[in-house]
């Protein structure tokens, strides 16, 4: 199940407008506490700038919403940047938009649309992904059912057009009997158990279940 969207890696992006130079750092956090570390490098960084402009969307329900606009007239930099994240569903991110000003004035509009513009280069250079709740279970079964399992997990559709069913296979260990993880959703765990016991008669044993958060 997806919980929300946010950016794949740390990235930076550039563009220059009206002869002034922005500079956008984009790093995925998960804390206030990490995103503040990182706006203060960034701004030790680029200490002889005209401006470092900081937002930061943090938590599932976006709980955490901050931004600045270090010296550019009031909610034309980093409250239009944290607008411009929870619009697009992006969260656990802090973004920095460096400003070097060239000698021209952009006008409250012309900030806006270059602070934004800035941002969502950095985005975009950061990758937006998925981040969705994966159940793992780590089942072990004689070696022959291992390859009926693994072509039941290449299917999309399962039990003839039920979806309920759907898993993947991550790591595989092999011993006296094969070990691996099945990895669905929490709403399908039930349904793949029971597929499981199916397909090995019962004889699979589940040793650890687990609920974590991957990005995809």
């Amino acid at each position: 199940m997806e919980l929300y969207k946010t950016v794949r890696k740390e990235a930076e992006a550039e563009q220059v407008v009206e002869r002034s130079r922005f500079i956008t750092h984009v790093k995925p956090v998960s804390s206030r506490e990490e995103a503040d570390q990182f706006v203060a490098s960034i701004r030790s960084r680029y200490k002889d700038a005209t401006h470092n402009v900081p937002a930061m969307v943090i938590g599932d329900k976006f709980q955490i919403q901050w931004a600045s606009d270090d010296g550019e007239p009031q909610g034309t930099s980093g409250a239009p940047i944290v607008q411009m994240l929870v619009s697009e569903g992006i969260t656990d991110v802090a973004v920095v938009v460096t400003r070097y000003f060239g000698g021209i004035k952009l006008g409250t509009g012309g900030l806006v649309r270059a602070y934004t513009g800035s941002a969502k280069l950095g985005i975009e250079a950061a990758g937006i992904c998925r981040v969705c709740e994966i159940w793992i279970m780590k089942v072990r079964m004689d070696y022959t059912f291992l390859a009926k399992v693994q072509n039941m997990a290449k299917k999309r559709l399962l039990d003839s057009g039920d979806e309920t069913a759907e898993f993947t296979i991550g790591e595989i260990s092999y011993a006296d009997k094969v070990t691996m993880d099945i990895m669905t959703t929490p709403e399908q765990k039930e349904n793949v158990a029971d597929l499981i016991s199916n397909i090995t008669s019962g004889t699979a044993h589940v040793l650890e279940e687990k609920k974590i958060l991957e990005k995809v």
